[in-house]
């Protein structure tokens, strides 16, 4: 299968330690290094190693960073085609500090990712494609955001409609709240945790998030609810997914929701229906958490399915 990714690559500094620290207070980490990451990186690498073919948009900086970031893109066999070199700005990126308890703290900087030119966005590579997968960080802020919303309109109309996912994050619901709803409502599939869901709508609950999606024109919903698994929401049917444990132990969350989105659409396109997909998400976001950095633990099929089958 095909897929255009249209998400951030960024270098993660990651940080974990026994407290968040206060406003002033210096604190020494348990473990610290430094990963590739971004949503648009780690999706496309997880669909790669998945055994498809993969083009990623995004931009990066002319500086050493960039290389970095790429590293497991090409070392997966994504398509650099659509990635974009920015003269002036850095490369993205993110610092990540978070402790054992879940606790969690970020500093994202957009930079060059946020400078992608939709001047350079091709047609024919969209509705080329067997699917679409958008991160929402990609649209809070133009010109990323123009690039991102004008490849959805070519998904969208090309004689053969070719699927969209979205992919929310924490950092862009955040920023853009209720006003991302009128662009990602055109999706096939919205993919997002519970905070996510609730700020994203303007309500206090699940049940409440939801019906408001579903009066909206929300197609398909997939909630991530932690240790409970996940929530797959249709306008006509509402299934809790379970959550999968694997026997490793959870090291390190930074891209656990981006490799379930990944696995989500693997698996919708390559034939399972809404609650076997989320099955499969499940277990993909399970085993990334396993290992140190968004793109580290490589999943394959063989991998998946021997998660699935314990």
């Amino acid at each position: 299968m095909k897929f255009y990714v249209i998400g951030d690559v960024t270098v993660d500094h990651l940080y974990h330690l026994q407290q968040l620290p206060r406003p002033g207070q210096e604190v020494s980490p348990q473990r610290s290094s430094m990963e590739p990451g971004g949503a648009g990186g780690t999706i496309s690498v997880t669909l790669a190693r998945l055994g498809h073919t993969v083009t990623l948009a995004a931009r990066v900086g002319a500086d050493p960073f960039a290389e970095y970031a790429l590293s497991y893109v090409r070392e997966s066999g994504v398509s650099e085609s659509a990635i974009q070199r920015d003269p002036d700005l850095l490369t993205s990126t993110i610092t990540v500090m978070q402790t054992e308890r879940g606790e969690r703290a970020m500093i994202g900087d957009g930079a060059a990712n946020r400078q992608l030119d939709p001047a350079k966005l091709k047609k024919k590579d969209v509705e080329g494609s067997d699917a679409l997968i958008v991160s929402a960080y990609s649209l809070i802020e133009s010109p990323q955001r123009d690039y991102a919303l004008a490849a959805m309109k070519y998904a969208r109309e090309a004689k053969k409609r070719v699927p969209i996912f979205v992919d929310l994050g924490t950092g862009a619901v955040n920023r853009a709240g209720t006003g991302l709803l009128d662009s990602i409502l055109p999706a096939e599939y919205l993919l997002l945790n519970q905070r996510e869901l609730q700020a994203l709508t303007g309500t206090d609950s699940i049940s409440a998030a939801l019906h408001h999606l579903g009066q909206a024109g929300a197609q398909n919903v997939i909630v991530k609810v932690g240790k409970m698994g996940s929530i797959v929401w249709t306008p006509t049917d509402t299934e809790l997914v379970d959550a999968i444990s694997p026997d490793e132990n959870v090291v390190d969350t930074t891209g656990a929701g981006d490799t379930f989105a990944a696995a989500f659409a693997h698996a919708i396109l390559t034939g399972s229906d809404l609650k076997h997909a989320a099955h499969a998400a499940n277990a993909a976001g399970a085993l990334s958490v396993t290992t140190f950095g968004a793109q580290e633990r490589t999943i394959t099929e063989k991998d998946l399915a021997a998660i699935l089958d314990q």
